[in-house]
């Protein structure tokens, strides 16, 4: 356990971060990179351009600072970040680097304020949150080694079905390579895909939501192309290089992101490509559990962007219990398609805001804009579940 004294000394620091802002991280990824240029195989590179990285970076390491003794509260973010990095294959020794990498750039940015003893204090903090990370990681990866149909670090799997779902969304569904078992997993949950396009100099590793149920022998991934290339360096090459037979290599689904086991009413709120991970809880359900109650609300810009609208509404008419609702953002005319944001009061009355589970997928903005709707309309905040792509962040 972390001494008072450290406790302090970390906390004492705070201002001197918040005044900072994201120029420490941005100073730490240079230096790190510089020092270590072999983890861009690792870090996402795309993500260090749109500053996404840095961002997540330091917020979490305010987050750490501001809860340093009260840990329990930090439970959550931990989770998700310890799975986060099994993606990446985080291992021990690249904490070492990346802690050094940290000390040194407090050091270097406020020598003055960065004392002897806070330097201590700070050493102690992240080793301490280090060895945390390293050992639920650790589990993780043994977790996935011992299932049946398991694997430790990398596999590969050919690309047994390539089929676009809407203008900017195509599913591949992957097959091991050796022919064996795969790892069930819970839907919500991803996996890491590790790629190095011809144009790169380094491997790329995404993390895309699985979009079927599972059935312990394939997987399917469903990606949305990036309209900027910069930004969607690996999404536009499996988009447009990546052909069915070629192979990928993936790392073991992961995901603190997931559908509970439970009878309550199931509500689904997506925008874009969020509505991924809300396919593998449909089709789960359906499968499962076919009397839960699920409720499907889905935005999008327009009918040409709406992935697997067809299935949903097949699925809708076998006679379960899904009730689905569409709003697309451009004006169109389609019959019972809500036009502009999804703005949830008009149906406000239709869905079980007492009882339900709320999954929420998109882009942070949408997933604000919906929480805040749902609390002000009386749901529970502890049965708002969501998940983030990319980088870490909160609502």
């Amino acid at each position: 356990m972390l001494s008072q004294h450290t406790i302090h000394t970390v906390k004492s620091t705070i201002p001197l971060l918040e005044s900072a802002g994201t120029s420490v991280t941005d100073y730490f990824y240079n230096r790190m990179f510089r020092h270590n240029p072999e983890l861009k195989d690792t870090f996402n590179i795309s993500n260090q351009k749109t500053g996404k990285q840095p961002f997540a970076l330091f917020s979490a390491i305010a987050a750490y600072a501001k809860n340093i003794d009260n840990l329990d509260a930090l439970a959550p973010l931990v989770e998700r970040v310890a799975h986060k990095h099994t993606i990446f294959f985080i291992q021990p020794e690249q904490y070492a680097i990346v802690g050094h990498h940290l000390i040194e750039t407090l050091r270097e940015l406020a020598p003055e304020a960065f004392t002897p003893d806070v330097e201590q204090a700070w050493s102690e903090a992240y080793q301490f949150l280090a060895d945390i990370l390293i050992g639920k990681e650790a589990a993780l990866y043994e977790m996935s080694r011992q299932k049946q149909g398991g694997w430790y670090g990398l596999r590969s799997f050919k690309v047994a079905e390539k089929k676009v779902e809407s203008d900017l969304v195509t599913s591949f569904r992957l097959k091991p390579v050796d022919g064996k078992p795969v790892i069930t997993y819970t839907p919500g949950q991803y996996l890491g895909v590790s790629i190095k396009p011809v144009t790169e100099v380094h491997n790329q590793i995404r993390q895309y939501s699985l979009s079927d149920k599972p059935n312990g022998e394939t997987y399917r991934i469903s990606v949305k192309r990036e309209t900027n290339p910069e930004k969607g360096i690996v999404s536009h090459y499996l988009h447009e290089a990546i052909k069915e037979g070629d192979t990928l290599d993936v790392y073991p689904p992961a995901g603190a992101f997931y559908l509970r086991d439970s009878h309550k009413p199931a509500v689904l709120i997506s925008a874009g490509v969020g509505l991924t991970p809300m396919m593998s809880m449909l089709e789960t359900m359906k499968a499962d559990n076919p009397e839960r109650s699920v409720y499907f609300l889905h935005a999008c810009e327009s009918a040409r962007q709406h992935s697997f609208k067809t299935r949903i509404e097949e699925l809708a008419a076998t006679g379960i219990s899904i009730a689905p609702m569409f709003w697309y953002i451009q004006p169109h005319e389609e019959t019972g398609v809500y036009q502009g944001l999804m703005e949830l009061s008009p149906v406000a009355h239709d869905l079980p805001l007492a009882d339900g589970e709320f999954y929420l997928c998109g882009p942070t903005g949408f997933m604000a804009f919906i929480k805040h709707q749902l609390i002000a309309m009386g749901v529970n905040e502890a049965n708002i579940f969501y998940e983030v792509f990319g980088p870490h962040d909160d609502l």
